[in-house]
């Protein structure tokens, strides 16, 4: 049996397979992002959306990297300052949002879109979304990596 990491790449790789697809999938995710509220369309105004799929495009890969190696890389501690109360003020509640319109986009871009695999985006982003909104008002050190159980890294 697969686990959830696993189908997760799989999902990935079918949603985002060509470059040209990568860009679809980041439009109608913004498009759905955006959709959901007046406050988060307000927050993309003035916003080089080609940056910023690039960038989503990079923290999907922190985020899935934080998942499987359980330590925030500079990277994403950079991420989470960023969209912290002291900076772009992202509130921890609108990550919610952000998660429900991604699992839109990967059912429109997965053919084989399926509970299970809606389960797997979900599990594999979880510990990313709890870093960023546990980061909201608690920043990290620059070169603090914090590990998620065990020894390493002590």
């Amino acid at each position: 049996m697969k686990d959830y990491l696993t189908f997760f790449r799989e999902s990935y790789h079918r949603a985002l397979e060509s470059e040209s697809q990568q860009d679809e999938f980041l439009d109608a995710f913004y498009e759905a992002f955006m959709s959901k509220s007046d406050e988060i369309a307000a927050k993309f105004a003035k916003t080089d959306m080609r940056r910023q799929r690039e960038m989503l495009y990079r923290s999907l890969r922190h985020m899935v990297d934080f998942s499987v190696q359980r330590r925030a890389s500079e990277d994403l501690r950079k991420i989470a300052e960023r969209h912290s109360a002291s900076q772009i003020d992202i509130d921890p509640g609108l990550y919610d949002t952000w998660m429900d319109s991604l699992i839109e986009t990967v059912q429109l871009f997965d053919s084989r879109f399926t509970d299970e695999i809606e389960l797997a985006w979900r599990v594999v982003l979880a510990p990313g979304i709890a870093y960023m909104k546990f980061r909201y008002d608690k920043p990290a050190a620059a070169g603090e990596f914090p590990f998620i159980g065990g020894e390493e890294g002590r």
